[in-house]
């Protein structure tokens, strides 16, 4: 909620001093316009995903927020989220989190797509052996978890530990496909963060079609195994727009997932709103 789709430094600037209601309860109205009545937030460090959760009820809207993602020192996520460097330090956001009301703990553990090469991430992921602590003790705490995660090996680690869903997954080769399709783990591709680039001229559009592309077709594959796929837009992403982010999302998946869209966006959904919950 914190971030506007256009450009995270000044959408974070609007709420540095306090969470805006204004443009929160722009963003809900128009959620609610749309007939979207369960939203997930990643969460944010100044107090916003919090602020919007207090006034989704009045909109109609179940909203469920980590309170803050968490991340790593020296790993991705520093713009957004508090970072820790040792178990300890993890320990203590974790009692934040808590005492923050947080539904779910946010983990992030892994950088973003490098839109500009193909096949390739923005940096490499924390030692598996971390990922699975982290994971670890967060469930041991008693929380449920979203982790943050692209590339085999920081979606691997997560899944040793049953994380409960994975955000964004991309580079995911069969081996682990399949491993997620039969882990009970929620996957959400995020398929608009890819797609809503496409003829922005901010990318090469040859790396971004093939993507999105190969991310529709693992969606289908993790789905026809019986997995659960889940519709979320990282909706604040650049050209990832709150509330159009939603329908856009779900034209994707639709693509991808044919005539049962529907049902297995719903069996997801199910469970997340049964796990995702402190």
């Amino acid at each position: 909620m914190i971030l506007d789709g256009v450009y995270y430094r000044a959408a974070i600037d609007a709420h540095r001093q306090q969470p805006a209601d204004g443009l929160i309860r722009a963003r809900l109205t128009d959620y609610q316009a749309r007939g979207i009545r369960f939203l997930r937030d990643g969460g944010d460090a100044w107090g916003v995903s919090l602020r919007a959760r207090a006034l989704a009820a009045q909109y109609g809207i179940d909203y469920r927020s980590p309170a803050f993602p968490i991340h790593l020192q020296g790993h991705y996520g520093g713009f957004i989220g508090r970072g820790f460097s040792t178990w300890q330090e993890l320990s203590e956001l974790l009692r934040q989190v808590r005492q923050q009301g947080g539904d779910f703990v946010k983990l992030m553990i892994s950088g973003l797509i490098d839109f500009s090469r193909p096949d390739a991430l923005t940096e490499i992921s924390p030692p598996a052996d971390s990922i699975r602590r982290m994971v670890a003790m967060a469930h041991d705490a008693g929380f449920a978890v979203m982790v943050h995660a692209n590339g085999d090996d920081s979606v691997n680690a997560a899944l040793d530990e049953k994380a409960e869903s994975v955000e964004h997954g991309a580079f995911l080769h069969e081996e682990t496909l399949l491993r997620l399709a039969q882990s009970g783990t929620v996957w959400v591709p995020t398929l608009s963060t890819v797609g809503n680039l496409i003829g922005s001229g901010r990318y090469p559009d040859e790396v971004l079609r093939p993507l999105l592309t190969r991310q529709q077709e693992k969606a289908a594959f993790v789905a026809a195994h019986g997995g659960l796929v889940g519709l979320g837009s990282d909706a604040g992403a650049y050209r990832v727009c709150h509330g159009q982010a939603a329908l856009d999302e779900y034209a994707y998946l639709r693509a991808a997932l044919g005539a049962q869209t529907d049902a297995i966006l719903t069996r997801a959904e199910e469970t997340i709103r049964t796990v995702c919950k402190a």
